[in-house]
Protein backbone atom coordinates (compact mmCIF):
# COMPACT_ATOMS: atom_id res chain seq x y z
CA UNK A 1 0.00 0.00 0.00
CA UNK A 2 2.83 2.25 -0.60
CA UNK A 3 3.15 4.63 2.59
CA UNK A 4 -0.49 4.37 3.06
CA UNK A 5 0.99 1.14 5.49
CA UNK A 6 1.90 3.79 7.82
CA UNK A 7 -2.03 3.07 9.02
CA UNK A 8 -1.31 0.31 11.47
CA UNK A 9 0.01 2.71 13.57
CA UNK A 10 -3.14 3.47 15.10
CA UNK A 11 -3.09 4.24 18.45
CA UNK A 12 -5.54 5.03 21.77
CA UNK A 13 -3.97 6.50 24.45
CA UNK A 14 -5.53 8.54 28.05
CA UNK A 15 -3.50 11.61 27.69
CA UNK A 16 -1.80 13.97 30.17
CA UNK A 17 0.64 16.52 29.30
CA UNK A 18 1.92 19.41 29.01
CA UNK A 19 2.26 22.44 25.80
CA UNK A 20 4.74 20.88 24.16
CA UNK A 21 2.84 20.73 20.90
CA UNK A 22 4.44 24.04 19.76
CA UNK A 23 8.19 22.39 19.65
CA UNK A 24 6.77 19.48 17.62
CA UNK A 25 5.39 21.59 14.87
CA UNK A 26 8.60 23.35 14.96
CA UNK A 27 10.47 20.16 13.32
CA UNK A 28 10.71 20.72 9.60
CA UNK A 29 8.94 17.58 8.24
CA UNK A 30 11.91 17.34 5.71
CA UNK A 31 14.27 16.48 9.05
CA UNK A 32 12.84 12.32 8.68
CA UNK A 33 13.26 9.74 6.09
CA UNK A 34 11.38 6.43 6.48
CA UNK A 35 14.63 4.66 4.73
CA UNK A 36 16.47 5.36 7.46
CA UNK A 37 16.62 1.66 9.66
CA UNK A 38 19.57 -0.43 11.25
CA UNK A 39 20.33 -3.33 9.27
CA UNK A 40 22.36 -6.42 11.43
CA UNK A 41 22.54 -8.92 7.92
CA UNK A 42 19.15 -10.15 7.37
CA UNK A 43 17.52 -8.63 10.43
CA UNK A 44 16.11 -5.06 9.82
CA UNK A 45 15.58 -2.93 12.77
CA UNK A 46 13.10 0.33 12.69
CA UNK A 47 10.47 2.03 15.23
CA UNK A 48 8.51 4.86 15.81
CA UNK A 49 7.71 7.76 17.86
CA UNK A 50 4.29 9.16 18.32
CA UNK A 51 3.15 12.15 19.95
CA UNK A 52 -0.43 13.32 20.87
CA UNK A 53 -2.80 16.57 21.27
CA UNK A 54 -6.09 16.19 22.24
CA UNK A 55 -9.51 18.67 22.67
CA UNK A 56 -13.17 18.14 23.07
CA UNK A 57 -15.91 17.17 25.95
CA UNK A 58 -13.95 16.56 28.51
CA UNK A 59 -14.41 17.63 32.37
CA UNK A 60 -11.91 20.90 32.97
CA UNK A 61 -9.25 20.02 35.36
CA UNK A 62 -10.01 21.32 38.79
CA UNK A 63 -6.83 22.96 39.42
CA UNK A 64 -6.38 24.54 35.94
CA UNK A 65 -3.88 22.42 34.37
CA UNK A 66 -4.37 21.68 31.08
CA UNK A 67 -6.48 19.08 30.21
CA UNK A 68 -8.81 17.77 26.93
CA UNK A 69 -11.35 19.90 27.91
CA UNK A 70 -12.52 22.92 25.21
CA UNK A 71 -11.96 25.66 28.16
CA UNK A 72 -8.29 24.42 29.11
CA UNK A 73 -7.19 24.56 25.41
CA UNK A 74 -6.82 20.98 24.79
CA UNK A 75 -3.32 18.77 26.22
CA UNK A 76 -0.07 17.82 24.60
CA UNK A 77 2.00 14.77 25.33
CA UNK A 78 3.70 11.87 24.16
CA UNK A 79 1.89 8.93 22.91
CA UNK A 80 4.01 6.01 21.84
CA UNK A 81 7.46 4.40 21.31
CA UNK A 82 8.26 1.45 19.36
CA UNK A 83 10.48 -0.95 18.02
CA UNK A 84 10.09 -3.10 15.17
CA UNK A 85 12.42 -5.95 13.73
CA UNK A 86 11.90 -7.85 10.11
CA UNK A 87 13.67 -10.73 9.28
CA UNK A 88 13.77 -12.03 5.17
CA UNK A 89 16.62 -14.80 4.67
CA UNK A 90 15.09 -16.64 1.46
CA UNK A 91 12.06 -18.02 1.71
CA UNK A 92 12.09 -17.58 5.83
CA UNK A 93 10.47 -14.21 7.31
CA UNK A 94 9.60 -13.24 10.59
CA UNK A 95 8.24 -9.64 12.37
CA UNK A 96 8.36 -8.50 15.87
CA UNK A 97 6.90 -5.17 16.91
CA UNK A 98 6.88 -3.67 20.94
CA UNK A 99 5.32 -1.09 22.13
CA UNK A 100 5.79 1.42 25.19
CA UNK A 101 3.19 3.63 26.58
CA UNK A 102 2.74 5.71 29.66
CA UNK A 103 2.63 3.35 32.61
CA UNK A 104 2.10 0.27 30.69
CA UNK A 105 3.38 -1.88 27.12
CA UNK A 106 2.63 -5.02 25.16
CA UNK A 107 3.91 -7.10 22.19
CA UNK A 108 2.03 -6.01 19.40
CA UNK A 109 3.17 -8.59 16.20
CA UNK A 110 6.07 -11.32 17.06
CA UNK A 111 6.14 -14.21 14.16
CA UNK A 112 8.15 -16.32 11.69
CA UNK A 113 7.12 -17.59 8.85
CA UNK A 114 7.45 -19.18 5.50
CA UNK A 115 7.18 -17.80 1.70
CA UNK A 116 6.47 -20.88 -0.49
CA UNK A 117 7.36 -20.75 -4.10
CA UNK A 118 3.09 -20.13 -5.20
CA UNK A 119 3.46 -17.13 -3.44
CA UNK A 120 1.69 -18.22 -0.73
CA UNK A 121 2.50 -17.65 3.14
CA UNK A 122 2.78 -19.19 6.29
CA UNK A 123 2.92 -17.33 9.93
CA UNK A 124 3.07 -18.92 13.30
CA UNK A 125 3.16 -16.67 16.38
CA UNK A 126 1.03 -13.36 17.01
CA UNK A 127 0.22 -12.29 13.97
CA UNK A 128 -3.17 -10.48 12.77
CA UNK A 129 -6.37 -12.19 12.38
CA UNK A 130 -7.90 -12.48 9.36
CA UNK A 131 -11.41 -10.46 8.80
CA UNK A 132 -12.66 -7.74 7.10
CA UNK A 133 -11.65 -5.80 4.02
CA UNK A 134 -8.15 -5.42 4.49
CA UNK A 135 -4.89 -5.60 7.36
CA UNK A 136 -6.95 -2.52 9.11
CA UNK A 137 -10.43 -3.00 8.55
CA UNK A 138 -12.00 -0.17 6.25
CA UNK A 139 -11.00 2.70 8.14
CA UNK A 140 -8.21 5.53 7.38
CA UNK A 141 -8.20 7.42 10.29
CA UNK A 142 -6.45 7.03 14.06
CA UNK A 143 -9.20 5.92 16.40
CA UNK A 144 -10.37 3.31 13.29
CA UNK A 145 -13.62 2.06 13.26
CA UNK A 146 -16.27 0.70 15.75
CA UNK A 147 -15.09 -2.93 14.48
CA UNK A 148 -12.15 -2.59 16.70
CA UNK A 149 -13.33 -2.15 19.65
CA UNK A 150 -15.59 -5.20 19.55
CA UNK A 151 -12.04 -7.33 18.72
CA UNK A 152 -12.80 -7.60 14.74
CA UNK A 153 -10.51 -4.97 13.41
CA UNK A 154 -6.81 -5.10 13.45
CA UNK A 155 -6.53 -8.08 15.99
CA UNK A 156 -3.61 -9.82 16.82
CA UNK A 157 -3.47 -13.15 18.57
CA UNK A 158 -1.50 -16.09 18.90
CA UNK A 159 -1.89 -18.97 16.42
CA UNK A 160 -1.21 -20.07 12.48
CA UNK A 161 -2.18 -18.18 9.56
CA UNK A 162 -1.68 -19.02 5.71
CA UNK A 163 -2.57 -16.91 2.67
CA UNK A 164 -3.28 -17.83 -0.82
CA UNK A 165 -3.63 -16.05 -4.02
CA UNK A 166 -5.56 -18.20 -6.62
CA UNK A 167 -6.79 -16.54 -9.66
CA UNK A 168 -8.68 -13.57 -8.67
CA UNK A 169 -9.23 -14.50 -5.08
CA UNK A 170 -7.01 -14.41 -1.97
CA UNK A 171 -7.43 -16.69 0.81
CA UNK A 172 -6.66 -16.63 4.37
CA UNK A 173 -7.17 -19.15 6.79
CA UNK A 174 -6.70 -18.70 10.60
CA UNK A 175 -6.78 -20.90 13.54
CA UNK A 176 -5.62 -18.95 17.10
CA UNK A 177 -5.04 -21.00 19.95
CA UNK A 178 -5.57 -18.09 22.13
CA UNK A 179 -5.39 -14.17 22.22
CA UNK A 180 -2.19 -12.38 22.19
CA UNK A 181 -1.89 -12.36 25.94
CA UNK A 182 -1.50 -9.85 28.26
CA UNK A 183 1.82 -7.58 29.42
CA UNK A 184 2.80 -5.15 31.73
CA UNK A 185 0.35 -2.29 33.09
CA UNK A 186 -1.80 -1.49 35.62
CA UNK A 187 -4.69 -4.06 34.94
CA UNK A 188 -5.46 -7.89 35.10
CA UNK A 189 -5.53 -8.84 32.05
CA UNK A 190 -6.10 -5.89 29.53
CA UNK A 191 -2.05 -4.65 29.12
CA UNK A 192 -2.41 -5.86 25.28
CA UNK A 193 -3.32 -3.89 22.06
CA UNK A 194 -6.14 -5.74 20.39
CA UNK A 195 -9.22 -5.83 21.90
CA UNK A 196 -9.99 -9.51 23.45
CA UNK A 197 -12.05 -10.90 25.74
CA UNK A 198 -10.65 -10.31 28.95
CA UNK A 199 -10.24 -12.34 32.57
CA UNK A 200 -10.07 -9.23 34.71
CA UNK A 201 -10.97 -10.65 38.28
CA UNK A 202 -9.96 -14.37 37.64
CA UNK A 203 -13.24 -15.88 37.27
CA UNK A 204 -14.18 -14.92 33.69
CA UNK A 205 -13.90 -16.19 29.98
CA UNK A 206 -10.78 -16.10 27.74
CA UNK A 207 -10.52 -17.01 24.39
CA UNK A 208 -9.47 -20.28 22.79
CA UNK A 209 -9.34 -22.31 19.39
CA UNK A 210 -10.38 -19.71 17.02
CA UNK A 211 -10.82 -20.65 13.28
CA UNK A 212 -10.82 -17.55 10.57
CA UNK A 213 -11.79 -18.02 6.89
CA UNK A 214 -11.60 -15.08 4.45
CA UNK A 215 -11.87 -14.62 0.77
CA UNK A 216 -11.63 -11.48 -1.26
CA UNK A 217 -12.29 -11.49 -4.74
CA UNK A 218 -10.89 -8.69 -7.03
CA UNK A 219 -12.55 -7.56 -10.13
CA UNK A 220 -9.53 -4.63 -11.63
CA UNK A 221 -11.12 -5.05 -15.20
CA UNK A 222 -14.64 -4.09 -14.40
CA UNK A 223 -15.83 -0.58 -14.90
CA UNK A 224 -15.81 0.19 -11.39
CA UNK A 225 -12.73 -1.60 -9.77
CA UNK A 226 -14.04 -4.06 -7.16
CA UNK A 227 -12.76 -6.36 -4.17
CA UNK A 228 -15.51 -7.78 -3.15
CA UNK A 229 -15.38 -10.66 0.06
CA UNK A 230 -16.43 -12.26 3.15
CA UNK A 231 -15.33 -13.22 6.85
CA UNK A 232 -16.11 -15.87 8.94
CA UNK A 233 -14.56 -16.64 12.64
CA UNK A 234 -15.75 -18.91 15.36
CA UNK A 235 -13.95 -19.46 18.68
CA UNK A 236 -14.83 -20.91 21.65
CA UNK A 237 -14.26 -19.24 25.29
CA UNK A 238 -12.89 -20.79 28.34
CA UNK A 239 -14.73 -20.52 32.13
CA UNK A 240 -12.31 -19.57 34.89
CA UNK A 241 -15.59 -19.75 37.14
CA UNK A 242 -18.78 -21.19 37.77
CA UNK A 243 -20.73 -20.11 34.43
CA UNK A 244 -20.42 -22.47 31.55
CA UNK A 245 -17.93 -21.89 28.67
CA UNK A 246 -18.89 -20.20 25.78
CA UNK A 247 -18.46 -19.72 22.18
CA UNK A 248 -18.63 -16.82 19.74
CA UNK A 249 -19.14 -15.99 15.89
CA UNK A 250 -18.93 -13.00 13.53
CA UNK A 251 -19.88 -12.89 9.74
CA UNK A 252 -19.13 -9.84 7.16
CA UNK A 253 -19.27 -9.35 3.58
CA UNK A 254 -17.53 -6.26 2.59
CA UNK A 255 -16.30 -4.74 -0.29
CA UNK A 256 -13.79 -1.62 -1.83
CA UNK A 257 -14.82 0.14 -4.50
CA UNK A 258 -12.38 2.91 -6.55
CA UNK A 259 -11.98 5.43 -8.67
CA UNK A 260 -8.92 6.66 -9.78
CA UNK A 261 -7.52 7.75 -6.30
CA UNK A 262 -11.02 7.43 -4.80
CA UNK A 263 -11.90 4.96 -2.74
CA UNK A 264 -15.17 3.74 -1.33
CA UNK A 265 -14.98 1.10 1.61
CA UNK A 266 -18.21 -0.98 2.64
CA UNK A 267 -18.55 -3.55 5.48
CA UNK A 268 -21.90 -5.08 7.44
CA UNK A 269 -21.10 -7.43 10.23
CA UNK A 270 -23.61 -9.47 12.45
CA UNK A 271 -21.32 -11.15 15.84
CA UNK A 272 -22.67 -13.00 18.75
CA UNK A 273 -20.98 -13.69 21.84
CA UNK A 274 -22.64 -16.85 23.49
CA UNK A 275 -21.86 -16.36 27.45
CA UNK A 276 -23.40 -17.55 30.45
CA UNK A 277 -25.46 -14.92 33.01
CA UNK A 278 -23.74 -16.34 35.71
CA UNK A 279 -19.93 -14.84 34.87
CA UNK A 280 -18.29 -11.95 36.67
CA UNK A 281 -20.76 -9.20 34.73
CA UNK A 282 -23.74 -10.89 35.94
CA UNK A 283 -25.51 -10.79 32.91
CA UNK A 284 -25.69 -12.84 29.26
CA UNK A 285 -25.82 -9.55 26.82
CA UNK A 286 -22.72 -8.38 27.93
CA UNK A 287 -19.33 -9.41 27.44
CA UNK A 288 -15.38 -8.13 29.09
CA UNK A 289 -13.35 -6.52 26.30
CA UNK A 290 -10.08 -5.09 27.61
CA UNK A 291 -7.17 -3.64 25.42
CA UNK A 292 -4.33 -0.55 26.37
CA UNK A 293 -4.63 -1.36 29.73
CA UNK A 294 -8.46 -0.88 30.96
CA UNK A 295 -11.20 -3.10 30.57
CA UNK A 296 -14.41 -2.23 29.16
CA UNK A 297 -18.38 -4.26 28.03
CA UNK A 298 -19.58 -4.29 24.84
CA UNK A 299 -23.22 -5.86 24.23
CA UNK A 300 -22.94 -9.70 23.32
CA UNK A 301 -24.79 -9.31 20.03
CA UNK A 302 -24.79 -6.89 17.30
CA UNK A 303 -24.73 -5.85 13.68
CA UNK A 304 -22.02 -3.35 12.72
CA UNK A 305 -22.59 -1.54 9.50
CA UNK A 306 -19.81 0.49 8.80
CA UNK A 307 -18.65 2.92 5.59
CA UNK A 308 -15.60 5.03 4.45
CA UNK A 309 -14.75 6.96 2.15
CA UNK A 310 -10.82 8.56 1.01
CA UNK A 311 -9.06 10.40 -1.77
CA UNK A 312 -5.09 10.33 -1.76
CA UNK A 313 -4.21 13.24 -3.28
CA UNK A 314 -0.32 13.27 -3.95
CA UNK A 315 1.01 17.03 -3.83
CA UNK A 316 4.05 16.68 -6.39
CA UNK A 317 4.09 20.27 -6.27
CA UNK A 318 4.98 20.49 -2.91
CA UNK A 319 8.17 19.72 -1.58
CA UNK A 320 7.45 19.32 2.53
CA UNK A 321 4.40 16.87 1.94
CA UNK A 322 4.27 14.03 -0.19
CA UNK A 323 0.18 13.25 -0.26
CA UNK A 324 -2.77 13.90 1.79
CA UNK A 325 -5.43 11.19 2.39
CA UNK A 326 -9.17 12.99 3.25
CA UNK A 327 -11.86 10.76 4.48
CA UNK A 328 -15.15 10.51 5.92
CA UNK A 329 -16.61 7.84 7.52
CA UNK A 330 -19.39 6.21 9.91
CA UNK A 331 -19.76 2.85 11.98
CA UNK A 332 -22.16 1.76 14.11
CA UNK A 333 -23.04 -0.94 16.47
CA UNK A 334 -26.45 -2.08 16.30
CA UNK A 335 -27.48 -4.00 19.89
CA UNK A 336 -30.12 -6.64 20.12
CA UNK A 337 -30.47 -6.52 23.85
CA UNK A 338 -33.69 -4.34 24.88
CA UNK A 339 -32.46 -1.25 26.25
CA UNK A 340 -28.99 -1.10 25.31
CA UNK A 341 -28.36 1.82 23.25
CA UNK A 342 -26.41 2.11 19.51
CA UNK A 343 -22.79 3.09 19.99
CA UNK A 344 -22.43 5.40 16.61
CA UNK A 345 -19.02 6.97 15.85
CA UNK A 346 -18.91 9.65 13.01
CA UNK A 347 -15.29 10.67 11.40
CA UNK A 348 -14.16 13.42 9.32
CA UNK A 349 -10.29 13.53 9.16
CA UNK A 350 -7.10 13.77 7.18
CA UNK A 351 -3.82 12.08 7.02
CA UNK A 352 -0.56 13.86 6.03
CA UNK A 353 2.44 11.97 4.80
CA UNK A 354 6.04 13.13 3.93
CA UNK A 355 9.03 10.24 4.10
CA UNK A 356 8.76 8.99 7.31
CA UNK A 357 6.17 11.19 9.22
CA UNK A 358 3.00 10.73 8.82
CA UNK A 359 0.20 12.28 11.14
CA UNK A 360 -3.32 12.48 11.09
CA UNK A 361 -6.12 15.11 12.19
CA UNK A 362 -9.30 13.68 13.40
CA UNK A 363 -12.49 14.99 14.38
CA UNK A 364 -14.36 12.79 15.52
CA UNK A 365 -18.35 12.83 17.05
CA UNK A 366 -19.56 9.60 18.85
CA UNK A 367 -22.11 8.62 21.11
CA UNK A 368 -20.66 5.42 22.72
CA UNK A 369 -16.79 5.14 21.90
CA UNK A 370 -14.86 5.40 24.87
CA UNK A 371 -12.00 7.71 23.51
CA UNK A 372 -14.24 10.28 22.44
CA UNK A 373 -15.78 12.66 24.88
CA UNK A 374 -15.58 12.27 29.15
CA UNK A 375 -18.64 13.31 30.14
CA UNK A 376 -20.57 10.21 29.95
CA UNK A 377 -20.40 6.76 31.90
CA UNK A 378 -16.70 5.01 30.63
CA UNK A 379 -16.38 1.84 30.19
CA UNK A 380 -20.24 1.31 29.35
CA UNK A 381 -20.55 3.24 25.80
CA UNK A 382 -19.94 -0.02 23.90
CA UNK A 383 -22.36 -2.04 25.95
CA UNK A 384 -25.83 -0.93 26.93
CA UNK A 385 -24.41 2.79 26.56
CA UNK A 386 -27.09 3.85 29.01
CA UNK A 387 -25.78 8.10 28.53
CA UNK A 388 -26.21 7.85 25.15
CA UNK A 389 -24.52 11.10 24.82
CA UNK A 390 -22.93 13.07 21.48
CA UNK A 391 -19.68 13.88 22.38
CA UNK A 392 -16.80 15.48 20.24
CA UNK A 393 -13.13 15.43 20.07
CA UNK A 394 -10.64 16.99 17.84
CA UNK A 395 -7.35 14.92 17.50
CA UNK A 396 -4.18 15.26 16.08
CA UNK A 397 -1.60 12.48 16.31
CA UNK A 398 2.29 13.32 14.95
CA UNK A 399 4.02 10.23 14.16
CA UNK A 400 8.10 9.71 12.90
CA UNK A 401 8.90 5.72 11.25
CA UNK A 402 12.49 5.43 11.43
Amino acid sequence: MKKTTLLQSCSRTVISGSSAVVLLLAVPLTQANASDKIQFGNLTVGGAMRANYAVGDYPADADGDASRAWEDDGNFSLDTFRVNMDYASGPYIGKLEYRWYNGYNFLHTGWLGYNFEDDSQLQVGVNRVPFGPGPYGLSQSWFFDQHYYVGLSDDMDMGVKYSKAGGNWQWDFGYYYADEGAYRGSTADSARYSYDVVNEDGSGYEERNQVNVRGIYSMPDAGVPTDIGFSLQYGELKSNGPQKDGDHYAASVHMINTWGKLKLATQLTRYKYDVDAAQPLGSDQLVQFGAYDFPSTAAAEAWIPAISLSYTYTTDGVDWLDYVVPYVEYSSIIKDASGFNDSDLFMLGMAWAHDGWYIYTDLAYSNGNEFVGGDATFGDRLGANADDEWQTRFNINFGYYF
